[in-house]
C-alpha cells in the first residue's frame, strides 16, 4: 500500500500532477482541483496522501493535499455506483469542507452540477452519507479532519483498503483484522501478512 509520497514537483497535467521521488521515480497522480493549486512550484518538494486504486487493467494513483480531502474521498467510494474518478470529481467541485456542507445539509442540487453526477447518484450520495457528515462543526470551530466535516479513517479501515487493494478477498480481508494488531495501518497490514502465510 502506497499511503503517501515525498517528491519534487516534475511536471502538472490536466488534472494530475508527476511526482519525482528521491529514487528518481516519477509518480502520476490524480488530483482534485484543490490540491493541484496548493502545489508548489515546479522543481519543489511536497507531501501527498494517497490511494492506489487496483483493477485487473490498471493501477491509478490518487494524490490528496490533506487528510479531511482523503477522507470524504474515502468516504464518497462507501457510496454504489462512485467510483475514484468520480468521487475526484466530486471533490474537484469545491474544497472538502464545501463538498462535506452540502452533503450533510443535503443539497443534492449542488451535486448535480458536477460532471458524471446525475440526479439518481446526487441523491445516493446524499442519502447514504449525510448523516455520517451532519451536526459536525464547520470550518475554524475545531481541530482535526472531523472538526472540517470529514470522519477520519482509523489505521484499521486504512488497513482494510490496503488489504483489499493487495487483492484479498473481503472475507479474508476481516478473518486477518479480527487477530493483526499494530498501532499504524502499515504494522497492521504487515502483521496480516505474515499470519496469512502461517
Amino acid at each position: 500500500m502506497i499511503a503517501l509520497l515525498r517528491g519534487a514537483v516534475h511536471e502538472r497535467g490536466q488534472g494530475s500532477v508527476v511526482l519525482l521521488t528521491p529514487g528518481g521515480v516519477g509518480y502520476v497522480l490524480n488530483c482534485s482541483n484543490t490540491t493541484l493549486a496548493a502545489l508548489p512550484a515546479a522543481g519543489q518538494d511536497t507531501t501527498l496522501l494517497c490511494h492506489l486504486a487496483v483493477r485487473e487493467d490498471a493501477l491509478t494513483l490518487f494524490g490528496f493535499g490533506s487528510e479531511p480531502e482523503r477522507d470524504l474521498f474515502h468516504l464518497l467510494l462507501t457510496v454504489q455506483a462512485v467510483g475514484p474518478k468520480l468521487a475526484l470529481a466530486v471533490l474537484s467541485s469545491g474544497g472538502p469542507d464545501e463538498v462535506a456542507t452540502s452533503i450533510a445539509s443535503g443539497d443534492a442540487k449542488r451535486l448535480q452540477q458536477v460532471p458524471g453526477v446525475g440526479k439518481r447518484t446526487a441523491e445516493r450520495i446524499v442519502s447514504e452519507l449525510q448523516d455520517k457528515l451532519a451536526g459536525r462543526s464547520a470550518v475554524g470551530t475545531g481541530t482535526g479532519s472531523a472538526a472540517r466535516g470529514v470522519v477520519t479513517a482509523t489505521p484499521t479501515d486504512e488497513a482494510r483498503d490496503g488489504l483489499l487493494g493487495l487483492g484479498l478477498s473481503p472475507e479474508e480481508v476481516e478473518t486477518l483484522l479480527a487477530v493483526a494488531h499494530g498501532d499504524t495501518a502499515a504494522a497492521i497490514i504487515a502483521d496480516a501478512l505474515r499470519r496469512s502465510r502461517s
